[in-house]
């Protein structure tokens, strides 16, 4: 799209959600019109056919109409704008029909839908998505009824099934998750935590005889501490696996009885018979059909697709664009009155100071691609040797043999004390390898904790060491943060190894038992994950001690990064140093950098809001202050000549254009992008949500934004209605900065000289709050 295309879409776009504010008022006052059913054969001439359109323009937009479209389909009910606007029937040839609210062609509001097959939904209704609270009645029995999200079941609701089976609770994405009863069709029933489908957590079985178990789970099994309590009183509490070796446990009878003849294995056998239905899926999603409208009232032209949420099917007419000629090629007198009142527009918007409504005169590009980071630590860098001595700690800590670690662990286990020291002479003891590098001490801290954590983010030990220990040499980064510390990359960016101060050790080891908790209760944690803390003690005169951890690295992913952002929300020194002809995409930019506001999904937003409460809440009970969120930006969509495009048919003004016309995108392009289809299935199968979790190749909508000025206060500008296709990666970095002396005098020091709310160094408290505020208005609903 050429600049003057994009320039006087951006002004037909005010002026028409302008436009479609004033007709809702309008709607609002003076409520609905219904006139008689309009038929082609009422016009008789091109004048009267222009007369007649511009009466019902101006009088009768909003009327009854009963029609059967060219395809079959049969629509009854009120129509405005060419489109199905009010309370509407529509039948599709295939026997699906929708009895409901419409809104602008898409089925808003209350309705119901139903299937040849005998299912029904009927409930509420967003952009052609079953979304909200509805009940869903399957052919074979199934019935649920509870609360959606785009098609899915998520939040609260009750699914009975044919088979008989029952379950009341929780859902998300279409699955259990959270607090739930499961009933099965005999009578017995779980109650407590499920994920993903299925039982995981704490929660009681309880079968018809009166037994039951009460404890952990995993994946529909017992899993960690348990009690087998038999009706009798008798019972049986230990810790429960599939694996025999980690099965242990003691039975403690009611009364004078003897030996247990029991095999706790039994439970397991017994469980095995009692699955989870699946249920029946959903044979059509309301949000596939199709409708059949006219373009205009006008004049009889082949009827174009539309699906109900208003976007255009590929085999649309794409003539239309032709027969506009709406950019500046346009000599028609026409023409030239919209051009004029186009401008008109934009000069009234400039007029009431709303300058970030108009677009951009220079389009987004693509920042230079970055060099691989880090530099190939080889045989003569100055830190080899360190690196081998990192290598053979890692490979022996890791190596060694080790009973099962279990996630239940003892207070004793995260005592800072706890600590492995291992000697590694030149030429190998009993314990060690021989190796070329320097003499060291080797030290563990936690080494059980750290094993359970690696465990818990289901990192594999052969995968884990191959990565760090291979045969491919670490990466340093080209410079030191801040801190003084220096960062390590491993060849495959998996991991990133960082240098640590003693205070930061410290304060590592003093919260390791909140951080262990609170990753175990919230899988979707953004808060950075740690694999292991270690120190090497080289020897020498100096006998320096080089501490560091070893942490994932966020960037880690199959999309490249084009934009990264640290945010804090604080705007005293936050913008880089980097003159624009130096930023690539390696660069870290900063609070006073950015120009996006990011839209997600509703059901990741709500997850996303939660979650950055809940790890803020842990960060400030544990003192920690000067924390970040790190996003980085993947643009889906650009020009060979490298110019972002903008996904302005997306937005609910470029839905009712696309409508119209096509931009001259190539089909090249268009294959870049999920088609509604796709999208669709992706909604309808959540087990290929696998590759896609909070922080993690989540898709979004970034939308620009615009400063009307320069003031350090405006951390966030206005919304330009300017919106891009991107897939996020963000997480919680930096969370080992206690608010110490030295924070705390940085802080006395600077708020003489600065605006106290606007430094980093501030309480937790009040940090932790200011964090979120911030983050909260970078991150929206995308509504």
């Amino acid at each position: 799209m050429s600049k003057e295309q994009s320039y006087v879409l951006k002004a037909w776009e005010v002026t028409l959600r302008k436009t479609q504010q004033a007709k809702k008022r309008a709607n609002s006052v003076f409520g609905t019109v219904s006139v008689a059913p309009h038929t082609d054969h009422d016009v008789t001439s091109d004048e009267n056919d222009d007369e007649t359109t511009t009466n019902r323009n101006s009088l009768e937009e909003f009327y009854h109409a009963e029609r059967v479209l060219p395809n079959g389909d049969y629509y009854t009910g009120q129509w405005y704008d060419n489109f199905p606007h009010g309370q509407g029937k529509y039948l599709w040839t295939d026997g699906c029909m929708y009895i409901g609210e419409w809104y602008n062609g898409k089925t808003m509001g209350h309705g119901k839908f139903g299937w040849p097959s005998g299912a029904t939904y009927e409930g509420e209704f967003k952009s052609g998505y079953m979304d909200g609270i509805g009940t869903y009645m399957g052919p074979s029995g199934d019935a649920y009824k509870g609360q959606w999200v785009m098609n899915l079941k998520h939040g609260h609701g009750v699914k009975s099934f044919a088979n008989g089976d029952a379950y009341d609770g929780e859902w998300r994405r279409g699955l259990q998750e959270g607090q739930g009863k499961y009933q099965w069709s005999d009578g017995c029933h779980y109650t407590g935590e499920w994920k993903n489908g299925t039982i995981f957590g704490k929660g009681s079985f309880v079968w018809t005889n009166g037994n039951r178990y009460d404890g952990c789970w995993d994946e529909g099994f017992p899993r960690g501490n348990g009690t087998y309590k038999w009706d009798d009183g008798s019972f049986y509490v230990g810790n429960w696996s599939k694996d025999p070796e980690e099965m242990n446990g003691t039975y403690y009878p009611s009364g004078n009885e003897g030996s247990l003849e029991w095999d706790p294995k039994d439970l397991f056998n017994n469980l095995s018979e009692y699955t989870i239905c699946s249920g029946e899926r959903v044979p059509m999603l309301p949000s596939q059909k199709k409708l059949s409208v006219w373009n205009s009232s006008k004049r009889i032209e082949k009827p174009r697709r539309m699906l109900v949420d208003g976007r255009v099917s590929v085999d649309v007419d794409n003539r239309a664009f032709e027969k506009m000629n709406m950019w500046g090629n346009d000599t028609s007198e026409g023409g030239a009155d919209m051009r004029k009142e186009l401008d008109a527009e934009l000069m009234r918007l400039e007029a009431e100071g709303l300058h970030s409504l108009k677009p951009s005169a220079v389009p987004m590009k693509l920042p230079k691609a970055g060099r691989k980071q880090g530099e190939t630590i080889s045989k003569d860098h100055r830190n080899y040797d360190l690196m081998l001595n990192l290598q053979l700690g890692i490979r022996h800590s890791v190596g060694r043999q080790a009973p099962s670690a279990s996630l239940d662990l003892k207070p004793s286990a995260f005592d800072p004390k706890d600590k492995i020291w291992r000697r590694f002479p030149r030429e190998g003891t009993k314990y060690t390898p021989p190796h070329q590098s320097t003499e060291f001490k080797w030290k563990d801290y936690c080494p059980l904790v750290f094993r359970s954590l690696r465990k818990l983010f289901k990192v594999d030990p052969a995968d884990y060491m191959l990565s760090i220990c291979g045969d491919d040499a670490l990466r340093e980064l080209s410079s030191p943060g801040k801190s003084g510390s220096f960062f390590y990359l491993t060849n495959d960016d998996r991991y990133m190894i960082k240098t640590m101060k003693k205070s930061e050790t410290k304060v590592l080891l003093r919260m390791l038992a909140a951080y262990y908790n609170h990753v175990r209760a919230f899988e979707n944690s953004l808060v950075i994950r740690f694999f292991g803390l270690h120190c090497v003690k080289l020897n020498g005169p100096t006998q320096k001690k080089v501490r560091f951890v070893i942490m994932g690295n966020l960037f880690c992913s199959k999309y490249s990064v084009h934009r990264r952002f640290d945010l804090k929300g604080s705007s005293l020194g936050r913008t880089t140093d980097k003159p624009e002809s130096e930023i690539d995409s390696n660069t870290i930019l900063k609070d006073q950098d950015l120009g996006f506001i990011f839209r997600l999904q509703k059901a990741w937003y709500q997850e996303f809001i939660r979650q950055i409460d809940k790890d803020c809440e842990f960060l400030e009970q544990e003192r920690i202050m000067d924390y970040s969120l790190l996003v980085g930006i993947h643009f889906r969509e650009a020009s060979v000549a490298g110019e972002l495009i903008p996904s302005g048919a997306q937005t609910p003004i470029g839905l009712l254009l696309s409508n119209q016309i096509t931009f001259g995108e190539s089909e090249e392009d268009a294959g870049h992008r999920l088609s509604r289809s796709e999208v669709d299935d992706l909604l309808s199968e959540p087990s290929r949500w696998a590759s896609i979790r909070l922080g993690t190749n989540m898709p979004a909508r970034a939308e620009r934004t615009m400063r009307k000025n320069d003031s350090e206060l405006e951390l966030v500008g206005e919304p330009t209605g300017e919106f891009y296709d991107v897939v996020m990666i963000f997480g919680i970095i930096d969370i080992l900065q206690d608010y110490d002396i030295s924070k705390k005098l940085e802080h006395a020091y600077k708020s003489i000289q600065y605006d106290p709310t606007s430094i980093s160094a501030v309480d937790p408290r009040l940090y932790s709050r200011r964090f979120r505020d911030f983050i909260f208005k970078v991150f929206t609903d995308d509504n």
